[in-house]
């Protein structure tokens, strides 16, 4: 146990006869290190992203919630008459009147033919 790890903290499996074996070990798990270090930056920056566009989302929502507020107070009657009252026209007194118009009578088949 001794001898183990004094040849470990020496590094006698880097320069041994099977060193090979080792070193291609050693290369993958530095090169799967650094595809999963990359793998974490990637799903960072989208994460960061997500929130941005999230805060952007509600931004845009309660503006959207403050000008259609600000659009129902602009459609009131009031407020319309108000204005118009600034460029002397006012409301009418008279009611409005309901116009009917009758439509012509079609005529027969017998009719049109016989004109």
């Amino acid at each position: 146990m001794k001898g183990g790890i004094y040849k470990l903290l020496k590094a006698q499996f880097l320069i041994d006869d099977n060193a090979v074996k080792n070193w291609r070990f050693i290369v993958f798990a530095i090169f799967l290190a650094i595809i999963m270090i990359g793998n974490t930056q990637r799903y960072e920056q989208k994460v960061f992203r997500i929130v941005e566009l999230t805060n952007q989302v509600k931004e845009l929502r309660s503006e959207f919630v403050d000008r259609r507020s600000e659009l129902m107070k602009l459609k009131m009657e009031s407020t319309v008459s108000a204005k118009m009252e600034e460029n002397k026209i006012f409301p009418s007194t008279v009611p409005p009147v309901k116009i009917e118009v009758a439509a012509p009578k079609e005529k027969s088949f017998l009719e049109r033919i016989w004109q």
